[in-house]
This record gives structure tokens, sequence and C-alpha cells, in this order.
């Protein structure tokens, strides 16, 4: 027992040590936000952060069933400050992400994204095997500014060959059209966000610290721990001869 309530206790300190605990002044609360809250110093709200902790550990279990299973997740977080970390821990698990400007239509409209991605792919490969090279300078010149025009885009999602199973979105408020379009494609959300935000707009809704980058490095080692377990799990177990 005490193991287990020591346990508990380090992943509080690590929250806290992230930052993850520190909301918005009272002012910018959603009021859906209000049972998350435990208290306020110096007008910002403060963070229930047993609560958090069990928003997260339900996200966890959820990402390690898809895992386990080889479901695709994506990642969303085009705040600037968070490209580069939201592209890295993706990376480290090999799953597709958006870091640029949301494209409106990536879920609800997957079949035209899904053409601009083999158009790219296409243009990739014949750049790659030396094709283009026989345009004329101006004709690659126009090409290469296509490349890298979707490659800006598009790069993160690439290798998607079809609708994931899940999002993860770091702050809701800031990701509206990609939360959006996951409702009408009844895709499972998982998002962290603020007290500003809406904890309705997410199934696995984590309250915490969105604009932190400590606190955002935080979570986005917990979620890719989370898949990377269920992918152990999902390895170790045996293949039925009927599967």
């Amino acid at each position: 027992m005490m193991a287990v309530e020591e346990k508990i206790k380090s992943k509080f300190d690590e929250m806290i040590d992230a930052g993850a605990h520190f909301g918005y002044s009272r002012s910018r609360r959603n009021p859906k936000m209000s049972s998350f809250i435990f208290t306020a110093r110096n007008n910002t709200e403060i963070f229930d952060l047993e609560k958090t902790k069990n928003k997260l550990d339900a996200a966890k279990d959820f990402l390690k069933s898809l895992s386990k299973d080889k479901k695709t997740v994506l990642f969303v977080g085009t705040k600037k400050e968070t490209k580069e970390i939201i592209e890295s821990f993706a990376k480290e698990i090999n799953m597709p992400y958006i870091t640029e400007r949301w494209l409106g239509g990536i879920l609800t409209n997957f079949v035209e994204i899904k053409g601009r991605i083999d158009f790219l792919n296409g243009l990739l490969e014949k750049k790659s095997s030396g094709e283009l090279e026989k345009h004329t300078k101006k004709e690659r010149v126009l090409i290469e500014r296509d490349i890298a025009k979707l490659e800006r885009y598009l790069k993160g999602v690439q290798k998607i060959k079809e609708l994931p199973s899940a999002l993860v979105v770091i702050d809701s408020n800031e990701e509206k059209i990609a939360v959006s379009e996951a409702k009408q494609m009844n895709i499972p959300l998982v998002a962290l966000m603020n007290s500003d935000c809406d904890p309705e707009d997410a199934d696995y809704p984590i309250p915490a610290n969105d604009n932190s980058l400590s606190s955002i490095k935080y979570f986005m080692a917990e979620i890719t721990g989370a898949y990377k377990e269920g992918e152990a799990i999902g390895e170790a177990e045996p293949v039925s001869q009927f599967s």
C-alpha cells in the first residue's frame, strides 16, 4: 500500500514540477471546468491534480487499448511553441501529426485530402528518382514550389492510409476545426485543455495547463508512453490460430 501511495505522490510531484496545475484567471474560466479547479492563487486558478490524474489515467487506458490493436492516432498541435514537441513525440511512436494549419476536410473530406497526399508522395518519388530532370528549369521550379507547399501542411500525414481511430489534441480551443471534424466523424478525442476550454468537447479531456512547454512535454510523454505500453502488450499476446 505504501508503495502505491508513494507512486501516486510521485505523479503529483511530477505534475507540479511541470507546472501542470496552473490554469488561467477566473475571468477566463469556462464554467464547465469549475469542478476541476481546486483553488486560486494570485488570480491564477489551480487545477485539482487528483482529478487531472484520474482523467489522464482514463485517456492512457484508452490509448493502450488502441495501440494493442495497432490503431492509428493523429496528434494535433499547431500553436507555435508546441510544434516541435508534438512532432517529436508523434515520431517516437511512428504516428501521424499536424503541426501547421489544420486543412479543413482532413477528416470530413478524407478522400480528397488522401488524393493530395498521394500527389505529394508521387512528386517526391519522381524527385528522388531523377525523373524531374526531364522537365524544363521553369517547370522544375514550379514543381518544387508545389512540393514545398504540400510538405508544409501534409508532411506529418504522408503515410496515413485511412481515417485515424482517435485524435490527441493540445488545446481544444486552438484546434476548434479539428475538434469539430472529429465530432462529425465520431472519432474519439483526447485533449489537453486549460481552464478556458469546454471539457465536453473531448471524449477524454485532460484538465491541465496546455500553455506551458514543460506541462505539454509531461503529458505528451505520458500519452506516448501509454501507447508504447499497449503496443508491448499487443506484441506479447499469443496470436489465435482462428484469427
